[in-house]
């Protein structure tokens, strides 16, 4: 991987339960990717999320990350301390004419997307993470019916305009040090479109994942986004937003994933084996690095791709 000087490298979960092994992995990788390198490495707690965040949880992750050896360079982030800046930067969209509010629920768009295939008994169009992507029945509602509905506090999100954001941003390409889930690497041309009119902000929160993360990079500094490839094909969206927004582009490097048993990626809502659980069984950082594959405790660097079978 070539690096900008200074090169600035993060770390970003959410508190919402503790770090399993895929965190694990990601962390360490930044980690020694950043000092290898001589860059700083930066914390930050995705929080947006008032439901199902918490402080204990946050705490958790510091100790987590103390005992795996990684440190961190400044105060962390909190996304829920900033939200004036996604705000700011939805209303820049908004003003533009590239947001829109869209009234549907994700259950009458799942529903819509039934209707669809039985009625032509083709397939309903998905975004890459497999969602019915949005109808658009509310992309053109004239002004005044939108503001009466969100008056009238009908619950709403607002989303981006993906025809009219594409045509302006025209198109994009990032780069890619790791590799895509097919293998993509080097200099990719990226297709957002392929997304549908995603959600940028909620009734109460002006922000999404999509807006926060993208906005967060670029207000840190952050030059590469080292992360799993279940997040490859979101890094379209990430990169239609800083065209928008006129945010630098970091490079991007996506690492192979820790499979669970079943074949799936480590989730916190299932309950997948934590960095605390084995911690508390017993289990070294020694013994955490050589079950993730790293060829040693020192560098972040996983042979392989590989399942999360073994206890030991």
């Amino acid at each position: 991987m070539s690096f900008r000087d200074p090169p600035v490298f993060r770390f970003a979960p959410s508190p919402n339960g503790d770090l399993h092994l895929g965190h694990a992995l990601s962390a360490l990788i930044n980690h020694a990717m950043a000092r290898e390198s001589g860059g700083r490495f930066l914390l930050r707690f995705e929080d947006i999320d008032p439901e199902r965040c918490r402080p204990d949880f946050e705490h958790g992750i510091r100790r987590d990350l103390a005992w795996l050896g990684i440190d961190w360079d400044g105060e962390p982030r909190r996304q829920s301390e900033h939200f004036a800046d996604y705000r700011a930067a939805l209303e820049r969209l908004r003003d533009e004419g590239l947001v829109y509010p869209a009234f549907l629920s994700r259950g009458e768009i799942r529903a819509a997307a039934e209707r669809s295939e039985r009625e032509t008994g083709l397939s309903y169009p998905r975004d890459p993470d497999g969602a019915p992507l949005y109808p658009g029945l509310d992309r053109d509602l004239p002004q005044a019916t939108r503001a009466a509905r969100i008056t009238a506090g009908e619950p709403h999100v607002f989303r981006l305009d993906m025809t009219r954001a594409v045509a302006r941003a025209g198109v994009l390409g990032v780069e890619e040090t790791g590799s895509g889930p097919d293998g993509e690497t080097g200099r990719l041309t990226v297709d957002p479109a392929a997304w549908g009119d995603v959600v940028l902000a909620r009734k109460g929160l002006p922000t999404s994942y999509h807006l926060a993360v993208t906005l967060d990079d670029a207000i840190q500094g952050v030059t590469h986004v080292v992360r799993g490839r279940d997040l490859f094909a979101a890094t379209a969206v990430h990169r239609l937003l800083q065209a928008l927004l006129d945010l630098p582009v970091p490079v991007y490097h996506h690492h192979a994933l820790v499979l669970g048993q079943d074949g799936r990626k480590l989730s916190k809502s299932r309950g997948d084996v934590s960095i605390r659980a084995l911690r508390e069984a017993g289990a070294s950082r020694e013994d955490l690095c050589r079950r993730l594959g790293l060829r040693s405790a020192e560098k972040g660097e996983p042979e392989a791709e590989r399942g999360d079978g073994e206890e030991g």
